[in-house]
């Protein structure tokens, strides 16, 4: 169905609709149809067109137009909107440029709006960046002119609806059983694990399947700028989520603001899906108060930069001796995992640290399991395993605290070894 067409169809339809009342999505398919039937007598279109050219009128009006098949696509990762003639869509790592654009900027800025709206945001020329998201729980982000040179920018990162769980990440090769299985006794036992890596690399993904090990009977609070987590196997969860300020510049609610709310309503865990800024403080004291097993992610290139990193946002937050921090950090995580995404497009766990403390005024990071890579295959996929380096696991305090027991290769037989 070519533009002219579609645009000629809808504004039919669009006639025929009774705006002074409601009209159901039953309603508007019989409309639709009366009118793309009767084209298609003129245009001799076969069965299949006109069921498309029906869910292509109907998404107009109460979906996402030409976007809602790509959304509907589950091989799609990522929707790339910039400005209504340049859409972009990632399939499998490969971005690709979509053959449709949409009919004009305005019906870009209505879909906004109406994502927006949906989750109680705002978003105009004085409020021009927001996070959001849909309702199948994709993560929207959008950025209007004049922040956009390019005209209004819509950005939509998808989650499958059943969230990966570590068996799958081990089956995609993203991790080892062997690391998997240490995870998810330290993940039980209480350790406190923060996830680092590149955008796109999977840090959310990852915290999904560390959260299912995470006992049943625990109090669960998820705090993040637009719900992403889906934790499935906890019934004692609390899902938090930051709010814009208002037009007036009123009522914002920040990472900040509920993480302090969250210490009030007698957690077991805080899961903070992302720390960018000066809320850093406040998840690493929430770790150092007793909320053993809490987890949290950030965007760094190694696990050696999300420490300086960390160093950086904390002090964005109060102008603390940087000793001090590193005590924070040092006392506050035990274990970090840094994932990548490796030039063949693909997302692997590639370190695995422990974090010993201080010495020397620097924390100290134990590798248990490095990404070594092997070459590559003639298609050009990447050939590698993340292996154990050796090293043994050296605080295990926790692990006797909650009576899990570790494999033995990545133990001390010497008990006294355990801090």
């Amino acid at each position: 169905m070519n533009q002219e067409v579609f645009l000629a169809l809808k504004q039919e339809v669009k006639e025929r609709l009774d705006l002074s009342s409601t009209v159901s999505d039953a309603k508007l398919v019989e409309l639709i149809e009366d009118s793309v039937f009767s084209a298609a007598v003129k245009i001799s279109w076969t069965s299949n067109e006109m069921q498309l050219a029906v869910k292509r009128i109907f998404d107009s009006f109460r979906g996402l137009d030409v976007l809602q098949p790509l959304v509907d696509d589950p091989s799609v990762t990522e929707i790339m909107v910039n400005g209504h003639k340049n859409i972009f869509f990632e399939r499998k790592g490969a971005v690709e440029r979509y053959p449709v654009v949409l009919e004009s900027e305005e019906k870009l800025e209505d879909l906004i709006q109406m994502i927006v709206s949906k989750v109680n945001r705002i978003v105009n020329q004085s409020t021009p960046i927001v996070d959001a998201r849909l309702q199948n729980g994709s993560r929207v982000n959008i950025v209007l002119p004049p922040a956009s040179l390019s005209g209004p920018t819509l950005t939509i990162r998808k989650f499958p609806e059943k969230p990966l769980l570590m068996e799958d990440l081990i089956q995609m090769g993203s991790i080892s059983q062997e690391a998997a299985s240490v995870l998810q006794v330290l993940v039980e036992s209480g350790y406190n694990i923060f996830v680092g890596g590149g955008t796109g690399s999977g840090k959310t993904t990852f915290l999904n399947a560390l959260s299912a090990w995470i006992p049943s009977h625990e109090r669960i609070i998820t705090i993040e700028d637009s719900a992403e987590l889906q934790i499935l196997t906890v019934p004692n969860l609390v899902r938090m989520e930051t709010r814009n300020a208002n037009t007036e510049g009123k009522g914002e609610i920040t990472i900040r603001d509920l993480i302090r709310s969250s210490l009030r309503m007698r957690p077991n865990r805080i899961i903070v899906g992302e720390v960018r800024g000066a809320e850093a403080l406040d998840m690493l004291a929430a770790m150092n108060t007793g909320h053993d097993g809490s987890l949290s992610s950030g965007h760094s290139n190694t696990s050696l930069d999300m420490l300086s990193r960390l160093e950086t946002m904390v002090l964005s937050s109060a102008p603390l001796p940087v000793e001090v921090i590193r005590k924070q950090i040092a006392s506050a995580l035990d274990i970090l995992v840094h994932i990548s995404r490796i030039r063949d497009r693909s997302r692997r766990v590639t370190e695995i640290h422990e974090v010993l403390g201080l010495a020397n005024g620097e924390i100290q990071l134990h590798p248990l399991f490095l990404f070594e890579e092997k070459g590559e295959t003639s298609d050009g996929k990447v050939v590698g395993e993340l292996v154990f380096t050796g090293n043994k696991l050296t605080n295990r305090h926790k692990t006797q605290m909650a009576g899990k027991k570790l494999p033995e290769w990545i133990t001390y037989q010497n008990e006294s070894k355990s801090i």
